[in-house]
């Protein structure tokens, strides 16, 4: 009878299997079973970064044509900015505080530093590409804003994901656009709000994911629906347009997941390479 192994002369070729060969096959033994409503939860933070871009191009569009001041900004800025700050610490009641050790005076120092050093600065950002063509600087800024979007991390154990590259780009992307605003303010208002969006926000939306799931999914729609209504005001078929993408991410795209998980065929035997899982670390010494 024929036995799998290699230390015995068998009256057998090399490549002989018996007809218990395919006993052992298995098949999907690691894939992993969605459930839609988990997916289309998930893809939220997508939706929100989405939105977190719109209403960031939306605001330079509305400084640039001169139809928002910078104090009205500023002042909503700082508004949004409190109300986020005290929900932040009230959603697992300052538990997380505690366990990093940061007080709110440290927090007040860091703001009020940021602040200083941005609006000292604001009259070299806003000449800083004086010697660029505007349509380098859109072009540049569309890239930088579509890379945020790419390595922003999702929540998924990727090596592409980079918070800090992510975050590099989108500020990036706001000085480049804040140097075609008016004057040296609006930039200062300009870079300090995309602070706020790009990297206060996505800490906000995290606790908000982990601790309170129903409300999490509350802000997510209004948020999505305010950056659709602030679209339409600009235009009708970008809004469209853009109403489409968030619902086929949100929707269309869990599905199709779902749909694609049915036809996963991945196969597991014998042949598959020996993972060895004993601690072989005595023998290196």
């Amino acid at each position: 009878r024929w036995q799998k192994v290699l230390y015995e002369r068998q009256p057998f070729p090399d490549n002989y299997v018996d007809q218990r060969f395919l006993e052992e096959l298995r098949k999907n033994v690691h894939a992993r079973q969605y459930r839609y409503q988990a997916v289309v939860f998930q893809s939220g933070a997508v939706v929100q970064q989405l939105c977190s871009v719109c209403v960031f191009v939306l605001t330079w569009w509305y400084m640039d044509a001169g139809l928002l001041s910078p104090q009205g900004l500023f002042g909503a800025a700082l508004v949004s900015s409190l109300l986020g700050y005290v929900l932040f610490d009230a959603v697992d009641g300052g538990a997380g505080r505690w366990a990093s050790g940061r007080t709110r005076w440290a927090d007040l120092k860091s703001t009020l530093v940021f602040a200083a050093f941005t609006y000292g600065f604001s009259p070299v950002l806003k000449t800083l590409t004086e010697s660029i063509s505007t349509d380098t600087i859109y072009a540049m800024s569309a890239l930088m804003l579509l890379g945020h979007l790419i390595f922003f991390d999702y929540g998924a154990n990727a090596a592409i994901v980079s918070s800090t590259l992510s975050l590099n780009m989108a500020i990036f992307a706001s000085v480049c656009l804040a140097s075609r605003l008016p004057r040296a303010l609006h930039a200062f208002v300009m870079v300090t709000f995309a602070m706020q969006i790009f990297a206060l926000w996505p800490m906000l939306q995290k606790k908000l994911k982990a601790r309170t799931p129903r409300c999490y999914v509350g802000v997510t729609v209004l948020f999505a629906l305010a950056a659709l209504a602030g679209l339409a005001t600009v235009s009708s078929v970008g809004a469209v347009l853009f109403a489409s993408l968030l619902l086929a991410i949100s929707c269309l795209c869990p599905y199709c997941l779902i749909r694609l998980q049915l036809l996963k065929d991945n196969i597991h035997g014998p042949w598959d390479e020996a993972e060895i899982k004993e601690d072989l670390s005595r023998f290196l010494m």
